[in-house]
């Protein structure tokens, strides 16, 4: 049952179809039917993309026009604000997401985010004074200005979809890129709803393009490899990641990487209000879909069979408590998509035989509807070096480890290929501040501190990626430096 408008390409300056007028059908997690449909783009109809933004950088003002730039990022921030309900339904009916989730990181954080963008964009430097040196007989007066990168493809994924396109496509624009936008194929709306803003507000033709397809490799590695695109800003798996790197290496392309995590949160055993720390643990927002969710839980040794227990009790009062379209109090819906249902249940059962214990969950919910449901899970016994503990499953799947002393919990957190999040929480501030410190991550919260939001930079290490999102920091993602000497 189509719910959704077609998602339409944008290429520069136009809404419209793509070549032939090819579509592919919008399949809704919740459902498992299509849900809309979206343009199926060609490769001539990315060409078209990747020539309109570059023209649009290198023969129009909008790089150094930035009062222009300023009110039109406005003027579609104010579009966005008064079509939240249109987003609320993509969220939805794209992603998957619960009623009460599309209040936090699904909407209302990416709007909030937004606004963070514009408010905090006059404190990017763009001039900094080195001085005057001498130097061989004369002096010389040496200045550094910042300008933006030139063309950016975002490559953008599923599982909050507007969120990560605000993050780059507000932030790129600010910055005087031009930008081509590509959302994942599951969710083509969340970006197609960029482009139809635009012409609604005329912007400046090839300044922002959006391409969709259901092709999840041919867009992306025409981006990567040509040499017009200047930049590629990526959120999504560590493997796609490596290849971007790959493919960019032959036009020394910049990246930026935001990539998988496997977060730990570390709960000490002098941890204030413990039950309470331990419930709220259960790994089920947005049916554990986020990259810095923190899937392992560390608990000292001495608590560990008493945080089990409160865990099997938390986990059966909350089977209840999910899966509703219309409950504005649920926050865990389906997972995406049928492949990463397959994905995520093949997780579950290397679990049991690697043999951890399954103390919540473990199958899928048929009772849910047609979509792809898999109950909130949870396993204890694991050791850290099982494939449960190392790799991202990214799916509502918990893994609960005991460790021995500070020492030890600092060992599991960091013998992971991630660092991307994580937490700690403890009665001793100075002793969790000493933890968190140690830990190798992007983002640490100690005793529950919000970790991530728009105006403070976020990103990660080792396998979790390169470079920073959101705050001045990701607007500078998008910009060159370039020094200017003058003799004097």
């Amino acid at each position: 049952m189509t719910v959704l408008p077609d998602a339409k390409l944008y290429i520069d300056g136009v809404v419209r179809d793509a070549e032939g007028g090819k579509t592919f059908d919008i399949i809704g997690p919740w459902t498992g039917a299509s849900v809309g449909v979206a343009a199926d783009a060609s490769a001539a109809d990315v060409e078209a993309a990747i020539a309109a933004a570059r023209r649009a950088f290198d023969h129009t003002d909008w790089s150094t026009n930035t009062a222009l730039r300023v009110d039109l990022v406005q003027k579609l921030y104010d579009l966005f604000d008064a079509n939240r309900d249109r987003l609320s339904d993509l969220a939805r009916n794209e992603a998957g997401a619960a009623m009460g989730a599309v209040g936090r990181a699904h909407v209302d954080m990416a709007m909030d985010g937004f606004a963070d963008y514009i408010r905090i964009f006059p404190k990017v430097e763009w001039e900094k004074d080195y001085g005057v040196r001498p130097a061989f007989g004369f002096d010389h007066d040496r200045k550094a200005v910042r300008e933006a990168v030139g063309v950016v493809a975002a490559i953008t994924p599923w599982n909050v979809p507007f969120y990560v396109n605000v993050g780059k496509v507000a932030a790129a624009l600010l910055a005087g890129c031009t930008v081509i936008l590509k959302p994942a194929p599951n969710t083509p709306g969340m970006g197609a709803i960029f482009g139809e803003f635009a012409a609604q507000l005329s912007f400046p033709a090839g300044v922002l393009n959006v391409i969709t397809s259901e092709d999840p490799a041919l867009v992306g590695e025409m981006l990567v490899a040509d040499p017009r695109v200047d930049l590629i800003s990526f959120t999504g798996s560590t493997g796609v990641g490596k290849r971007i790197m790959e493919k960019g290496a032959a036009t020394l392309k910049r990246v930026f990487l935001e990539l998988g995590g496997k977060s730990a949160k570390i709960v000490l055993e002098d941890a204030p209000n413990f039950q309470m720390e331990i419930a709220s643990s259960m790994l089920v927002f947005h049916a554990g879909q986020g990259c810095a969710v923190q899937s392992r839980l560390l608990v000292h040794k001495s608590r560990y069979a008493e945080a089990v227990a409160i865990l099997k009790g938390a986990y059966a009062a909350f089977s209840e408590k999910w899966g509703a379209f219309d409950e504005p109090t649920h926050i865990m819906g389906p997972v995406v998509s049928q492949r990463q249902k397959d994905r995520v249940m093949s997780y579950i059962e290397l679990g049991q035989q690697e043999g951890a214990t399954l103390i919540a969950g473990g199958k899928a919910a048929t009772d849910k509807g047609g979509g792809f449901f898999i109950e909130p899970t949870c396993f204890a016994d694991v050791t850290n070096d099982m494939r449960i503990a190392q790799e991202e499953i990214f799916g509502p799947v918990l893994v609960v480890i005991p460790f021995e002393d500070d020492e030890d919990a600092i060992r599991i957190a960091n013998d992971s290929a991630y660092g991307l999040g994580g937490g700690v929480a403890s009665a001793d501030l100075d002793r969790a501040m000493k933890i968190a410190r140690r830990v190798r991550t992007g983002t640490m919260s100690v005793n529950g501190g919000m970790s991530i939001a728009g105006d403070i930079p976020f990103g990660g290490y080792k396998a979790s990626g390169m470079g920073r999102e959101w705050g001045v920091e990701g607007i500078e993602e998008f910009l060159e430096t370039k020094l200017i000497a003058v003799r004097l």
